[in-house]
């Protein structure tokens, strides 16, 4: 049976993924139940599992409501406190969706918050806040290189595998990083790109893995232009990778 993918817009700028497959629906970072409401009732699906990547209210505050009417699995970082999760999950762990016929690998990822999750499957990469189109999360409960390995972690994927993120932040994160890498001529072209799919009204994401290397600074950290970048930021050349993320991740705080 075929996979379908589609983004749920919620808040200002979130995404919800619903995964489907046939009439039977998964949903992730459901932040908001209306929205995964309104799908279901326009496809005729049910609802089958949750997916959850961190504890941030606008991932969570939708799973009381989806769940109220059903025993619904809701899987989430075993690491972090999260009302409603069912079956907490780890590094490494598989997650059976027999409804979708398909399975999910696990990935810790902690940087963004302690017990950040991501799920992989082949050529499927949720992340919630950890990588996004351009861009990555902010460093709020670990440290810069522990977000830097995760962020490794995911680049190590295969490059077509397609990066599912949940937020709508692909413009403006392209527009910092032109400041950092202005010579890429990759960058120039996606940023156009994006562009005209935000005039349009479109969705700028899933990108894909690939595309991040091209253009993300904050995948880019053995690029020349960005370790320059990262040494005219900090007034002295990095040690290594972690150190070249730190300055740009910084930077950006306060772009």
């Amino acid at each position: 049976m075929s996979i379908e993918i589609h983004p749920l817009p919620a808040f200002e700028d979130n995404y919800i993924w619903a995964i489907q497959a046939g009439d039977a629906v998964v949903v992730v970072d459901p932040g908001e139940s209306a929205p995964v409401l309104r799908h279901l009732e326009r496809t005729g699906a049910h609802l089958c599992a949750i997916l959850v990547t961190h504890r941030h209210d606008d991932h969570t505050e939708g799973i009381a409501a989806l769940t109220a009417h059903g025993a619904i699995p809701v899987f989430g970082p075993a690491l972090e406190k999260i009302d409603g999760v069912t079956q907490p999950v780890g590094d490494g762990q598989r997650i059976e969706l027999p409804e979708l016929g398909i399975d999910f690998e696990v990935l810790a990822v902690p940087g963004h918050t302690r017990g950040h999750v991501a799920y992989y499957h082949r050529g499927l990469l949720f992340c919630g806040d950890v990588l996004f189109g351009g861009g990555c999360g902010r460093v709020f409960e670990g440290t810069m290189a522990e977000m830097q390995a995760s962020l490794a972690r995911l680049a190590a994927l295969p490059p077509d595998t397609e990066v599912y993120c949940a937020h709508e932040y692909t413009q403006a994160n392209l527009r910092f990083a032109r400041v950092v890498e202005p010579d890429n001529s990759a960058l120039l072209t996606r940023s156009a790109e994006v562009a005209r799919l935000r005039t349009e009204h479109k969705p700028t994401v899933p990108s894909t893995l690939a595309e991040e290397l091209a253009t993300n600074p904050f995948l880019r950290w053995d690029a020349p232009a960005v370790i320059a970048a990262a040494k005219a930021r900090r007034g002295a050349k990095p040690r290594d990778a972690s150190e070249v993320f730190a300055a740009i991740r910084e930077w950006k705080n306060h772009f």
